[in-house]
């Protein structure tokens, strides 16, 4: 089966994570291209000639952070894990 066959919705439906080694796969993958993204702002964020450059980079790495944030809470409802209170 093609790894892009299965929508979201697909392996939602699914159930638990456990059952669903695509989505893990999935969730793996998004938080790897979330981290080459985090680094690269970091690295821009150090090496910017001026502020505007290093507040801009700082905005993406704070939306890259909020989106890893919001990858992991989605993981583990769908996992089934209570959220923290």
């Amino acid at each position: 089966m093609d790894r892009l066959s299965l929508s979201v919705a697909d392996l939602l439906d699914r159930g638990n994570m456990e059952q669903s080694p695509e989505l893990v796969r999935l969730f793996h993958r998004l938080n790897n291209h979330l981290g080459t993204i985090l680094a690269l702002a970091e690295l821009m964020q150090q090496r910017a000639a001026d502020e505007t450059g290093r507040a801009r980079a700082a905005q993406v790495v704070s939306s890259v952070l909020d989106a890893m944030g919001t990858a992991k809470e989605i993981s583990m409802h769908v996992a089934g894990v209570p959220p923290e209170a």
